[in-house]
């Protein structure tokens, strides 16, 4: 029976039983209908003692554990080396948008067969990777996602941005030598 038919039918069980039921939760529909008795949730702890949850997650955070073993991605995806790096702001704006997040994206592959599309101009490519990239908030994050995925990285640091200090007082400054005119009209 396909997925969808399962939950119409749950969907429609739980309504007839209860019909003063307003809304209808969704866990019954992802419960285990072959065995009912079987919960997704952990079982409780018998020993009563109390989870350290920081611990567990700083645990998880610092131990990569390879996600490619269960992603059944491509193997050639595993060759690529991926690019991590902080997006400058844009040439044509003041504005410093999109710019306090790291990024992680594909190097081009050599010999991915780049042509012109002849109807448009566009420039087209085999690589089906090109045009990907990942937004995360910290280059440590972004860093444990490409060792967690078993990609060989390298991090471009970002080039800070230096201006000079400015007065308004320095444009009434004397400056000895030959006068300089500015005309406005």
């Amino acid at each position: 029976m396909s997925l969808f038919r399962q939950s119409t039918q749950a969907l429609r069980t739980a309504a007839s039983a209860s019909s003063s039921a307003r809304w209808i939760s969704t866990s019954s529909v992802l419960r285990n209908t072959a065995n009912p008795n079987t919960s997704p949730a952990p079982a409780k702890r018998t020993d009563n003692q109390e989870r350290d949850l920081p611990a567990e997650r700083l645990q998880r955070h610092e131990q990569a554990v390879a996600a490619d073993l269960i992603s059944s991605a491509p193997e050639e995806l595993h060759q690529r080396t991926v690019r991590i790096f902080r997006p400058a702001k844009t040439a044509n704006s003041s504005g410093k948008a999109g710019t306090k997040v790291w990024r992680v994206d594909f190097d081009i592959l050599q010999g991915s067969a780049r042509w012109e599309n002849p109807l448009m101009g566009w420039a087209s490519s085999g690589d089906y990777m090109q045009g990907t990239s990942l937004k995360f908030r910290s280059k440590e994050d972004a860093i444990h996602f490409c060792e967690k995925q078993g990609w060989d990285y390298h991090v471009t640091e970002p080039k800070v941005a230096r201006i000079p200090p400015k007065s308004y007082a320095a444009n009434y400054n004397h400056i000895p030598g030959k006068l300089r005119i500015h005309h406005t009209k």
